[in-house]
């Protein structure tokens, strides 16, 4: 492990204080969240008595420390609403899993902060700062500019190899057999696994294409969306990433429907997925065949073989929580499952099978409200019309993103926490949390009315088309 790693997860804090003092508070924490992500060495440390100081840890305790700095008042604006409430029994449901378990109060405050440290902070952040249409706006373009960044890291490891986070860090986070993809390599470049980087790429692919087609934004840092879509797009092909590929397609095909054919139907069958998979999936009416041989026609032995792996893992996965099915099994591994001679047969790849197996039902469905939640009751009260608006197309944008995102969740489990920031900022704005600072992103200004009787008939006729 290279010196490097001590230095950059040290320096994160002066470096986000930094930001405080030279930039706009959304704005830096937009770009101390996104660069962090995208740069920081995936290394955690471990601390006695605490959860790990781990990359996650190292952003969002820094972005803490300089809110209450420069910006406390924006921090203790927060106020809890109705739908706050799937992300705090997410939070707290490690306490009441320990605690069924007898494994005791401490492994539980333990397990409760380390998932407050991980989606609470995020999901906080989110709700405070990007809870209106100006700040969820931002947001958006920062997702895109942080996929445009990776272009050129992505394309140099797509022809040397992943050695991007080997070359700073000292250590490949992830194994290297898996970088491998048909004829060439599938880049890490500073995240967890390619499966990661496939799914930011295909992120900033479906806002940039959205916005650009909803003429939200026609050019990006001085330059036309013309020209640099097709590259952003070529990249994300690619990545070598099949599943966010098929992702990015859906969703684009979701929010085309929405704009030419004005139905929403396709967008609502993606919002449907995953719980209709878990309930599937729970209740033993799919075994997932006829998709590994769809899977295995379309694509390689190889692809077919590891989704069949998966949903194998699932099965006995499931089988063990059902055995503690209303709060799980708790930590410590005890989820999984084990041989005859004690040895760990089981591969846990989903989000979702995880969260059941820890956390029981209620772990699980208060997952599933903190990723579905809040884009269903924004796009359920803006008719299709709506969505390709200037002002509204971000927001759609995003909450397509984290649907999508929901359904990455159910074969794999890598938390990304610029999605949980969009999430609080869905979550606020959903709920109608006015922003504190800041004016409407698309003020209308309304010309005044003439005086005298013209007056009259210009106020009665503007009456009459607000009240339709």
């Amino acid at each position: 492990m290279s010196p490097f790693v001590d230095i950059a997860m040290a320096c994160w804090t002066p470096l986000t204080i930094c930001l405080f003092a030279l930039l706009p508070p959304r704005r830096a924490v937009l770009a101390s969240v996104i660069a962090g992500w995208m740069f920081l060495p995936v290394a955690s440390y471990p601390v006695e008595g605490m959860p790990d100081y781990s990359k996650i840890a190292a952003i969002f305790i820094s972005l803490l420390l300089g809110m209450l700095i420069f910006d406390s008042r924006r921090l203790f604006s927060f106020r809890f609403r109705r739908i706050d409430v799937p992300m705090l029994v997410w939070c707290m449901v490690p306490l009441a899993s320990s605690l069924s378990n007898d494994l005791g109060i401490y492994d539980g405050l333990s397990g409760m902060l380390d998932r407050t440290i991980k989606w609470g902070l995020p999901y906080v952040v989110g709700r405070v700062y990007f809870n209106d249409l100006r700040g969820l706006r931002e947001l958006a373009v920062g997702i895109l500019l942080g996929a445009l960044v990776y272009v050129p890291l992505c394309l140099y490891e797509m022809r040397m190899s992943p050695q991007l986070h080997y070359t700073l860090y000292g250590f490949y986070q992830h194994s290297f057999a898996q970088t491998r993809r048909f004829t060439g390599w599938r880049p890490m470049v500073f995240m967890d696994h390619g499966l990661m980087v496939g799914t930011w790429m295909a992120s900033g692919s479906l806002i940039g294409v959205w916005l650009w087609a909803s003429r939200s934004i026609r050019s990006l840092v001085q330059v036309r969306m013309v020209w640099i879509m097709p590259v952003l797009l070529l990249t994300t092909v690619l990545v070598k990433s099949t599943g966010a590929v098929l992702l990015f397609a859906a969703g684009m095909g979701a929010l085309f429907a929405a704009k030419y054919m004005r139905t929403a139907v396709v967008a609502m069958c993606i919002m449907l997925v995953p719980p209709a998979y878990v309930a599937a999936r729970m209740a033993n009416v799919w075994s997932g065949s006829d998709l590994v041989s769809v899977v295995s026609s379309l694509f390689d032995e190889e692809r077919s073989q590891s989704f069949q792996t998966r949903l194998s893992n699932e099965d006995i996965l499931k089988a063990q929580a059902l055995q503690r099915p209303l709060l799980g099994w708790g930590g410590w591994g005890r989820n999984r499952v084990l041989d005859a001679n004690g040895r760990d047969i089981s591969i846990t790849d989903g989000l979702w099978v995880i969260a059941f197996g820890t956390n029981g039902f209620v772990g699980l469905a208060s997952l599933f409200a903190v990723l579905l939640l809040p884009g269903v009751l924004l796009l359920s009260r803006k008719t299709t019309r709506h969505w390709d608006a200037v002002h509204f197309a971000p927001v759609v944008a995003l909450t397509m993103v984290v649907l999508l995102y929901a359904i990455d969740c159910l074969h794999n489990a890598m938390l990304n926490p610029v999605y949980t920031l969009a999430i609080g900022g869905l979550a606020g704005l959903s709920a109608g949390v006015p922003a504190r600072r800041g004016k409407p992103a698309v003020p209308a200004r309304q010309p005044s009315a003439p005086d005298g009787p013209a007056g009259q008939t210009y106020r009665r006729n503007h009456l009459d088309h607000d009240q339709r």
